[in-house]
């Protein structure tokens, strides 16, 4: 069963959702476009705000899904263990899915989503200071990576001491080094000092 629902997060994790609101909204291919990138930043430059917010909010949501549904059916998947390897399916999916030859999103709405599931506390006061960081900078792939590197240490901060409390760390760490390579272009960019704002 355990072996079932981390292929359920992984497809779950794997739905496009910038790519069919590109389709859906003005039957474009998003991946063409921009950074082409499917995320949601690419959707919101290319297809318009509140497209982008949407889509952002529903690759969350999958994220948080991919986690929370298993533990109706199956009690077992509540176990920390069991929740992260449900969290790192689903961010997989989204970052490489199996229908677009491995080629997806960076990952940051799905991660928040997944862990706003596993450990609320670290991930929403991330996601506050990732939401300060944008509103001063008003970069996003620098919101991103600075909350990237801040989640390990709310996670020291908020979790220590809860169950699975090493495995919630190496999530966190782990997490981070994925962000700063979907983000290595951007890091790129950053350097040369490039980097677009989104607005």
């Amino acid at each position: 069963m355990i072996l079932f629902f981390l292929l359920f997060a992984y497809l779950l994790g794997s739905i496009p959702f910038g790519l069919f609101m590109g389709y859906a909204v003005k039957g474009v291919d998003v991946r063409k476009m921009g950074s082409k990138n499917m995320g949601a930043t690419n959707v919101f430059r290319s297809i318009g705000k509140k497209w982008g917010i949407l889509v952002f909010l529903l690759d969350a949501l999958k994220g948080y899904s991919a986690v929370v549904l298993p533990r109706h059916f199956y009690p077992e998947t509540q176990n920390t263990t069991v929740a992260l390897g449900l969290a790192c399916a689903a961010i997989l999916g989204h970052t490489f899915p199996i229908w677009l030859r491995f080629k997806g999103g960076k990952g940051v709405a799905t991660s928040l989503g997944v862990f706003m599931a596993v450990a609320a506390k670290p991930a929403l006061i991330t996601f506050l200071l990732w939401c300060l960081v944008f509103a001063l900078s008003r970069i996003l792939s620098v919101a991103s990576l600075t909350a990237a590197y801040f989640f390990p240490l709310a996670i020291i901060l908020f979790s220590k001491g809860d169950p699975g409390f090493g495995l919630l760390l190496s999530g966190a760490i782990a997490l981070s080094a994925l962000i700063t390579f979907t983000h290595r272009t951007n890091i790129q960019r950053l350097f040369k000092r490039e980097e677009k704002r989104l607005f």
